[in-house]
């Protein structure tokens, strides 16, 4: 589903990425693991379309999204990727449902249709009790299950995590995992995955390791 060919990276005189391949099939959960400053997250950022590449292209299906324009861009991420980030960057002044409802809103969905899938995305989640609550009333473990939701609001093709359950305990850590799992079960759903949790990378279909910018081995 995703095909990243040579793959550079810099910031200022700073090589991050040396020419890294990837590639990703429908259904897949993949694991990257390394040191801080490996090039996991910039790999994250560019493969997710939130940065561009020095060089190299990235294929979704055959769609080149390096010639993609920013209008074009912004659409097609909103359409097709879900992120899931460390901090889960949920807005402070909104309940939880309407922060699941903001990526359908931003497609153009009413807030009708959004709404709905929204409350049954956080029934799934077990969250169907905390729907009116805002962020700061809500525990970790929940606040990054709503992100999870957010995530999933626009049915992506993909979703990439960075860190996910880093701010978390250990059971919620596990449930968050395990509910990756189930999401793959239930939607054939995608991921990619930076972690420093090792326990999570060996339980993924496949763990990548990257090191100075490249994978290893």
């Amino acid at each position: 589903m995703i095909v990243a060919k040579n793959i550079h990276k810099a910031f200022v005189d700073v090589k991050i990425l040396k020419g890294v391949d990837l590639e990703v099939k429908n259904g897949e959960i993949v694991s990257i693991i390394g040191s801080s400053g490996a090039g996991k997250t910039t790999l994250l950022q560019v493969l997710g379309t939130l940065t561009n590449a020095d060089q190299g292209e990235v294929f979704y299906d055959n769609t080149n999204i390096s010639k993609l324009n920013d209008k074009e861009l912004a659409d097609f991420r909103n359409k097709n990727i879900g992120f899931i980030f460390q901090f889960h960057h949920l807005l402070p002044e909104f309940t939880a449902l309407e922060n699941v409802c903001m990526p359908a809103f931003i497609s153009g969905i009413s807030k009708k249709q959004a709404e709905e899938k929204a409350k049954a995305l956080l029934d799934k989640l077990g969250l169907s009790h905390r729907l009116n609550h805002k962020p700061n009333e809500l525990s970790g473990g929940e606040q990054q299950r709503v992100a999870t939701a957010r995530a999933l609001i626009n049915s992506p093709k993909i979703i990439f995590a960075d860190e996910p359950s880093g701010n978390l305990d250990s059971k919620n850590a596990n449930d968050l995992h395990q509910l990756f799992f189930d999401l793959r079960k239930e939607f054939d759903q995608t991921f990619v995955i930076v972690t420093h949790d090792h326990s999570l990378a060996k339980i993924c279909d496949r763990s990548l390791e990257m090191n100075d910018g490249s994978f290893v081995g």
